[in-house]
């Protein structure tokens, strides 16, 4: 299994519009066609296909022609990818925050800081 890197900036600047949050969400649910998805949009079908083509390009989900559709479904390598980028920027910053208490505790405790 080849392992990709996630370009993380491209995710989340895809995943910053509502809409194409929305269209991720279906398509994890159940493959759509974009004119299916174009239906549940009070915009026009061209500019569903934009925001499919962001979201393809950030690689959250992916087009398959058949026939004379285009059925598009989500990528779970994205998107657990980027979900397992903030879950280590979580533990680092919880990290962070408990030491800060320590820190704030050993002072009003009045402990030296740090190793001796």
């Amino acid at each position: 299994m080849v392992v990709r890197e996630l370009d993380a900036d491209r995710v989340f600047a895809a995943l910053a519009d509502a809409t194409r949050r929305d269209i991720v969400t279906r398509v994890l649910q159940r493959e759509a066609s974009v004119t299916a998805l174009a239906r549940c949009y009070e915009m026009s079908f061209a500019a569903v296909q934009k925001h499919v083509a962001v979201l393809e390009r950030a690689r959250l989900v992916t087009k398959e022609r058949r026939g004379r559709e285009q059925l598009v479904r989500g990528d779970v390598a994205t998107v657990r990818a980027a979900a397992h980028l903030l879950q280590r920027l979580e533990l680092l910053w919880s990290g962070r925050v408990e030491r800060m208490h320590e820190l704030l505790a050993e002072e009003a405790e009045g402990r030296p800081e740090g190793p001796s």
